[in-house]
């Protein structure tokens, strides 16, 4: 497509001679500013797709895929419940919990919100998230008047194995003297840390039947956890999970629905920031046409001269169009290097910065995770790049085309 001549020429145009160096520094900035567009990019994206895969496992991990509830009513059938879906096909895992709010206090003055539950000790060791991160303690000692702690209501509480902690319940029980809260103190069996501190910081496990006389739920449990082979697809569970049991009003939710405001908010965020910053490479893609016009403006004569030496006019768009598209094409490579060298190392560098500036970058207690995840999706990249380079391209074009039309002879006549 581009002859030896038509490279050449394109080359010594980007190489500045002496008078030509503002041309050469705009043409540097332009490509500093498509590679920092790139890998800004690049890295926003990523570590965005990072929030959302890290989060939605922290919230499948510990609340299941699909929830099946009673109509207004507890469950109270519900082992064999737990059979039959157990036997639906890509069922991976079944249990039922009973679940309430309470506030809690320790041995330490104060108290907080949060969420007990209960569960079996087959559905506890089937939660990886809780299971496999027992800091202290065994998830096996859960049983009778004891429970599970979060290493950050631990830490707030100064709790330890076998400490007491106070579960209060809001609705309280009803009394000849009016209705007074239920109040049940438990020892810490065990400590536990999901890396989420939302559920660090709120939640506590004890046993299932425990939790039904805390929460007077006896024989009956809120709901019914399942866990599937694909969350993506549990359309299919859900339609085979409300035919399994034909008469009995059940409402069967999936992930999507128990999380849509934070999925919607995740998704409209994510498609924002690409427009605002896609605008950095438009940015600097005008940079790139004022560029090449001024480079056109300064080469009219050596234009002319091609053009009398028999270059053609395609010949002479050509040479433009291979300059401009150099630019691009390099400061997108540059970016397309930064982003991925910085999303592969981006915690080692958060905590670089963090020892020279000494303030805390990312605060665990705010984005309720304990690292700065950073998710590189290949198809995404694939598609920045290809957006920056198809604007590059399409910013030398018209600059080309008006060297092309450059008249040889009045553009001599002029000199």
């Amino acid at each position: 497509m581009f002859n030896a001549f038509e490279r050449k020429v394109a080359a010594r145009y980007l190489r500045a001679r002496r008078g030509e160096r503002f041309v050469s520094v705009i043409a540097i900035f332009s490509l500093i500013g498509i590679a920092l567009g790139v890998a800004t990019l690049i890295i926003v994206m990523s570590v965005m797709n990072g929030f959302r895969q890290e989060l939605l496992s922290q919230i499948l991990g510990l609340n299941g895929d699909i929830g099946v509830y009673g109509a207004g009513a507890p469950l109270t059938d519900y082992e064999d419940m737990t059979k039959k879906i157990l036997a639906i096909k890509d069922v991976t895992a079944a249990f039922p919990i009973v679940q309430g709010e309470v506030l809690m206090s320790g041995p330490q003055e104060g108290a907080v919100g949060g969420i007990a539950r209960g569960i079996t000790p087959e559905g506890l060791r089937q939660l990886p998230t809780v299971s496999s991160h027992v800091l202290a303690g065994s998830l096996d000692d859960l049983t009778g008047d004891t429970v599970a702690v979060g290493g950050a209501l631990a830490r707030q509480f100064n709790l330890t194995l076998g400490a007491p902690l106070t579960l209060i319940l809001p609705q309280g029980k009803a009394t000849v003297i009016g209705t007074i809260p239920s109040i049940q103190s438990f020892k810490v069996a065990a400590i536990f840390r999901t890396g989420m501190q939302q559920y660090d910081s709120s939640f506590v496990f004890l046993p299932l039947q425990t939790a039904q006389t805390l929460f007077q739920q006896n024989g009956a449990a809120t709901q019914i956890q399942v866990f599937v082979r694909d969350p993506d697809h549990d359309e299919a569970v859900k339609q085979a999970i409300a035919a399994a049991f034909p008469g009995i009003g059940l409402d069967i939710q999936d992930w999507k629905q128990n999380n849509d405001s934070f999925l919607a908010a995740v998704t409209v965020e994510r498609n924002v920031m690409f427009l605002i910053l896609t605008l950095i490479i438009i940015v600097a893609a005008f940079n790139v046409i004022s560029s090449l016009i001024m480079m056109v403006k300064d080469k009219t004569r050596d234009i002319a001269i091609l053009r009398t030496m028999g270059a053609s006019s395609g010949s002479v768009m050509r040479i433009f169009l291979m300059a401009g598209a150099s630019v691009g094409v390099l400061g997108t490579f540059i970016g397309f290097v930064l982003g991925v060298l910085f999303c592969e190392h981006i915690n080692q560098i958060r905590l670089f910065i963090q020892g020279l500036t000494g303030q805390q970058l990312f605060n665990p207690t705010v984005y309720y995770l304990e690292s700065l995840p950073a998710q590189l999706e290949w198809r995404e990249v694939a598609e920045v790049v290809a957006m920056a380079l198809i604007l590059s391209v399409l910013a030398t074009l018209y600059p080309s085309w008006r060297a092309a039309r450059i008249d040889p002879v009045e553009a001599l006549r002029s000199e």
